[in-house]
């Protein structure tokens, strides 16, 4: 099952990938990207031999993340792609110290990343750089963070030592 392990974990990180660009360039995560890692995690749970309990316990993970981040997008404090995305990394972490680490390197990585673009939108942006669109949007002090990227870069990070692809 190694196979099966490799090329899920090439995926998955092919899709935080997308994700985390997609963030970058337009502020915005496609709902096809957190779908799709959620969805391609069953095929890949039962092709590793994980038991139904196990299964329905990572997915539980998804849902009380989502739920969690739903409540900061109720509060405008992330965005609704951001909350999706995390959700559906939950999925791949599973609960408890997994998702735990996951979450904590995401925070970690998201206030780095939010400090830095705090610190850029304070200069001016050169002229030649005001012409891409997508710099002009993460220059703007009326855009938030792309925060996509954070998360994406935590589970990056962690995906080679989740025990799904250890299998």
């Amino acid at each position: 099952m190694a196979g099966v392990s490799q090329i899920a974990l090439f995926v998955f990180m092919a899709l935080l990938l997308a994700a985390a660009f997609s963030d970058l360039l337009t502020m915005r995560i496609p709902n096809a990207l957190p779908v799709a890692l959620a969805l391609l995690f069953l095929p890949v749970a039962l092709a590793v031999g994980l038991d139904a309990a196990s299964v329905a316990q990572h997915y539980a993970a998804g849902v009380g993340v989502l739920a969690l981040c739903f409540a900061l997008f109720a509060m405008n404090w992330i965005g609704g792609g951001d909350a999706k995305l995390a959700a559906a990394i939950a999925v791949w972490t599973g609960p408890f110290m997994p998702l735990l680490e996951w979450a904590i390197l995401a925070t970690i990585l998201g206030g780095v990343l939010t400090v830095l673009i705090l610190l850029v939108r304070r200069m001016p942006l050169p002229v030649a750089l005001a012409g891409q669109a997508w710099i002009a949007r993460l220059h703007d002090t009326k855009t938030g963070v792309p925060y996509g990227i954070a998360l994406s870069g935590a589970a990056l990070a962690m995906a080679p030592s989740l025990a799904i692809f250890l299998r």
